[in-house]
């Protein structure tokens, strides 16, 4: 299932006067129509605040899961907060600091320049690092021309994701063709005001320093880079190259999140060491797609149902299902394809006739509660009205600050007069288990049976091994240990729904 159901793409512009039409702002909105997608929005606003205020907008009511996109470096090469004077996390410090340096008018006049001297002179006293402007900016501390100093001064001309996007220009340039450092002085403080706006800040995460490299996050809206020039694209006669760009992105991004491909964007390179991951989720930040587009053919089965049969011959012929109940066998299956690993195999633990009772509520109509639309986006063959997930529903937020604990624990208390002989899946939070398992000790009713995939270093251990020695009489499926995950909870009940593992 795709990730998310929008994808918003946007060309950004430093001008300093309202323009419309070439090298002026363009925004895509297309939005997922059953196998389809629909182009919502391709505006082309004349200025940053009114652009400010109409994405805010946009993001705002848009429903469901949304990716937006923004062509300009959202982060700059390590150790420039440090040098800058800008305190905190990195990229966040980044972030506050422009804010607080640039001013853009709503006529779209701003003091760039500026604001570029002003960090010219803290961090090198000189022109240094940023460069390119018109001769009536240039000076002492700005030179039209490229400076050479980047290795003498040791901090880098480009950052880490631009090696594999070479044809991308670098931060510090300010003017001339294909420049992107003015749109990053203006463009940045944009982004924070809309990750920070109150109608989504609750909601909206950016990638990938809120959520780690990786597709993996609750957040309804993330904000990334992109490249336009990445995806395909051809000009019809007297198209606008921005506009036909954020429309070809757009498409491009929704194509790839169809194909399963998104989430590896979203991953990053698999050959990142663990030093480059952290520069890149604490101060650099990341290209989306840069190091997984290829334009490399590889010699890989395509057919879908080749694909599956293949998966299940190959487990069948590696793992080892011995000791589980039968029933329980073709759930295995699927969950050793989706994890890809047959040793959870034997880190399974149940509770007598949970496939029986599983099934049949979901046969009889139960409803199944899930603690992040992950999860429901993953679960086919059943009937959307019927898979309730409370994550985002206004009173959450609330809720986790009044109980001293977190959305997705808080999002659990919306279930109690829905959970009588449910079906639970969980595949993200341990916090959300741990909830349950209070509540249901302290007299709630019960449900069905628990299908429990918490994942990570802090909980998940501890919530799923509390599951398994509670006592509560409620069947349950569980994996001992750290592993879990949406994908392994949707699985789980995906082949609960097909009556089997084929």
């Amino acid at each position: 299932m795709p990730l998310f159901d929008s994808y918003l793409m946007v060309d950004w512009s430093a001008e300093g006067r309202p323009k419309r039409g070439p090298d002026s702002i363009w925004y895509c909105l297309a939005r997922r129509r059953g196998r389809g997608l629909v182009v919502e929005a391709l505006e082309n606003p004349a200025t940053r605040a009114e652009a400010r205020e109409a994405l805010a907008g946009l993001l705002a009511r848009v429903p469901g899961r949304v990716l937006a996109g923004f062509d300009f470096p959202n982060a700059y090469p390590r150790g420039f907060a440090r040098r800058a004077g800008f305190r905190g996390r990195p990229w966040r410090a980044v972030w506050d600091g422009l804010a607080g340096l640039i001013e853009d008018r709503d006529d779209n006049r701003n003091n760039r320049f500026e604001v570029a001297k002003r960090l010219n002179r803290r961090i090198s006293g000189g022109p240094f690092p940023f460069w390119g402007c018109h001769t009536t900016y240039a000076g002492p501390e700005l030179s039209p021309r490229r400076t050479d100093r980047y290795a003498a001064e040791g901090l880098a001309e480009r950052r880490l994701c631009e090696a594999f996007v070479p044809r991308t220009q670098p931060c510090w340039k300010l003017a001339y063709t294909g420049s992107v450092g003015s749109q990053a002085l203006t463009g940045i403080p944009v982004q924070r005001a809309l990750r920070d706006h109150p109608a989504l800040r609750a909601e909206t995460r950016v990638w990938p320093f809120e959520t780690g490299l990786g597709a993996e996050t609750e957040a309804r809206v993330v904000l990334a880079e992109m490249y336009p020039s990445l995806a395909p694209l051809e000009l019809g006669e007297g198209e606008v190259k921005d506009q036909r760009q954020v429309s070809a992105a757009a498409r491009f991004f929704a194509a790839r999140d169809a194909a399963g491909l998104l989430a590896l964007d979203l991953a990053g390179p698999a050959g990142l060491s663990a030093l480059e991951r952290r520069l890149v989720e604490r101060e650099e930040g990341w290209l989306l797609g840069a190091g997984t587009l290829r334009a490399r053919r590889y010699d890989y089965l395509r057919e879908p149902a080749a694909i599956y049969a293949e998966s299940f011959a190959r487990i069948r012929e590696t793992a080892d299902f011995r000791g589980l109940p039968a029933a329980l066998v073709p759930v295995a299956e699927r969950l050793v394809h989706a994890c890809g690993e047959p040793a959870i195999i034997g880190d399974l633990a149940y509770g007598k006739d949970v496939v029986r009772a599983a099934r049949r509520a979901l046969t009889d109509g139960a409803p199944l509660l899930v603690d992040t639309e992950m999860v429901r986006q993953g679960i086919v063959g059943l009937d959307r009205r019927r898979i309730v997930c409370t994550l985002r529903r206004k009173p959450v937020a609330a809720l986790a600050m009044r109980l001293g604990t977190t959305r997705s624990a808080a999002a659990v208390e919306l279930w109690r007069r829905h959970i009588e002989g449910a079906v639970v899946a969980i595949g993200n939070a341990p916090t959300a288990l741990f909830h349950l398992l209070e509540r249901l000790g302290e007299g709630w009713p019960k449900p069905a049976a628990i299908l429990a995939f918490p994942v990570g270093f802090v909980g998940a251990a501890e919530s799923k091994a509390a599951l398994v020695e509670a006592g509560l009489g409620i069947p349950y499926l569980t994996l001992a240990g750290r592993r879990g995950g949406s994908a392994l909870a949707a699985a789980a009940v995906n082949a609960l729904l097909a009556g089997g593992g084929r």
